[in-house]
């Protein structure tokens, strides 16, 4: 079975932004659409509010007068439930607890026809449990929709333990009909996205309660080094404390308290004094006003080194050897292989961030992970307090040479990006190898729903087979807590790689 016709009714139960945006979708796809909320009056403000969206959508020459008008045609409020009855899909957004889902879909059954489509957009409960209190479970599917709705292209198709393979068929092919993206996924805590996801926030918020960096440098880091449209900090300010949590501590609970999910203390007291980001006018920064903005650490001119000893491979950072060369640099290559490192005039190694620590070696400079060393803005450098004031000064200076800011951080293992896209990596090889979602699936999902500059699996393919696993390998090391251990299947899959390799 594929698409719904565009006849066909399609009803959405909830009219807060999300139900209001769903319901938009839909109707500018074609088909006429009922609206319900079982607070009175809801529904009709809800068409108001959709009818001025439409006439926005004039404005801007992506609707013609003509469409808009036949498409409020199409939007109809409905005063009851049993107003849902010819519909052939209705599509929940009400309030994310179980038992308001599970009653209204129970509800549901009694009224619509046994050929309905129900599905629910939630984003934090199990599919699976919400359909467990259906006479017919196998007709209930997620259709997770992100926030607003009528922009964004993604959409998770969810299937429970119980959803028939027509019913999932039938909603992802509805979903494209509509202009979005659908990807496949298995009913598992935070579907694709927010399973995934979890590390860009973790490791940022992990990173400054180490006390190794502050917000706004940890925010440019992951912006200008890594390539993210946004640092963690500014983003969880944008989407709310509170609900950036409540999904973190959701999927961590429904992991039974994995180590690999935990929550941050530092964001729980945020959310504890009432600062969840712009919209109370504070969160991690100020919006105040009258408040200053905050500004990434960035280190004062230095000297650029004479030269640079150029030792083993330098793997994912391998561009930087032109860089350095385009800016005048002489760099000397040692061809006997001492390890993957630069050497400076004074003596001193710039390495690239492994998961190790600058003070377990002698005069140590580690730099962190860019997605594009050549477009790359900011570099971040990781120094301990035994490291000679020259070294970090040279490598200032060369990092500074190349046109890049450099933000200096304390001595943190994995430091910024390498940790957080090591840990992406490894969930994403995790949630394959449990059967949650596809590598293209994943990829697009990340992409798309998050807007990661690559995909997780196209970062490992350009990183190297074994990077992920050997930095989260050296940082399981030094916290020992199962938060960095390697999944085994990012184990299986660098232990296969070394096989194929010839590696004995």
């Amino acid at each position: 079975m594929t698409a719904l016709d565009l006849s066909s009714p399609v009803a959405v139960v909830g009219t807060g932004t999300m139900g209001q945006g769903i319901a938009q979708v839909a109707l500018v796809a074609g088909h006429p659409v009922r609206l319900y909320d079982a607070a009175p009056g809801r529904a009709e403000a809800a068409a108001e509010a959709i009818g001025a969206r439409l006439d926005r959508l004039v404005a801007k020459d992506r609707l013609t007068g003509d469409e808009r008008d036949a498409a409020r045609a199409r939007l109809r409020p409905a005063a009851a439930l049993a107003d849902l009855a010819d519909c052939t899909l209705v599509i929940e957004a009400v309030l994310e607890q179980l038992d308001v889902k599970q009653g209204l879909f129970s509800d549901l059954e009694d009224i619509v026809g046994d050929d309905c489509l129900l599905a629910t957009n939630t984003s934090s409960l199990s599919v699976t449990a919400i359909g467990g209190a259906l006479r017919n479970p196998g007709r209930l599917v997620g259709l997770h929709f992100f926030n607003p709705a009528p922009l964004l292209p993604l959409v998770e198709v969810v299937s429970g333990f119980a959803t028939d393979v027509t019913s999932a068929t039938r909603a992802y092919e509805m979903a494209r009909a509509w202009g979005k993206t659908p990807v496949a996924c298995a009913d598992t805590p935070g579907f694709i996205v927010n399973r995934i996801a979890r590390p860009f926030y973790a490791e940022a918020f992990a990173v400054h309660e180490a006390q190794a960096a502050d917000p706004a440098t940890i925010d440019a880091v992951l912006r200008e080094s890594g390539g993210f449209r946004m640092g963690a900090f500014e983003l969880t300010d944008l989407i709310g404390q509170d609900v950036n949590e409540s999904v973190t501590h959701s999927v961590w609970q429904s992991f039974f308290q994995d180590v690999r999910f935990t929550p941050s203390l530092a964001q729980r007291r945020l959310v504890e004094s009432g600062r969840l980001g712009r919209k109370t006018g504070h969160g991690w920064y100020d919006y105040g006003d009258d408040a200053e903005k905050a500004e990434p650490h960035t280190a004062e001119k230095a000297e650029a080194p004479a030269y640079v000893v150029a030792e083993g491979d330098l793997g994912p950072a391998a561009a930087l050897l032109d860089l350095i060369r385009e800016a005048g640099i002489p760099v000397r290559e040692d061809e006997e292989d001492h390890g993957t490192r630069l050497v400076l005039p004074g003596g001193g190694q710039l390495v690239l961030a492994d998961g190790q620590t600058s003070v377990e070696f002698r005069d140590v400079v580690y730099f962190d992970l860019a997605l594009d060393y050549r477009k790359a803005t900011r570099i971040a450098l990781s120094a301990s307090q035994d490291t000679a004031p020259r070294t970090l000064s040279e490598a200032i200076g060369l990092f500074q040479a190349l046109g890049k800011d450099v933000s200096v951080i304390g001595d943190c293992p994995g430091m910024i990006v390498a940790r957080t896209v090591a840990r992406i990596v490894d969930l994403a090889h995790d949630a394959v190898a449990k059967g949650v979602a596809t590598e293209e699936d994943i990829d697009t999902a990340m992409r798309l729903g998050v807007n990661y500059p690559l995909g997780p699996f196209e970062w490992s393919r350009r990183l190297g087979t074994n990077w992920s696993y050997d930095v989260l390998d050296e940082l399981h090391v030094r916290d020992p807590s199962g938060r960095y251990a390697p999944s085994l299947a990012l184990y299986r899959h660098a232990y296969a790689t070394e096989k194929r390799e010839g590696t004995p």
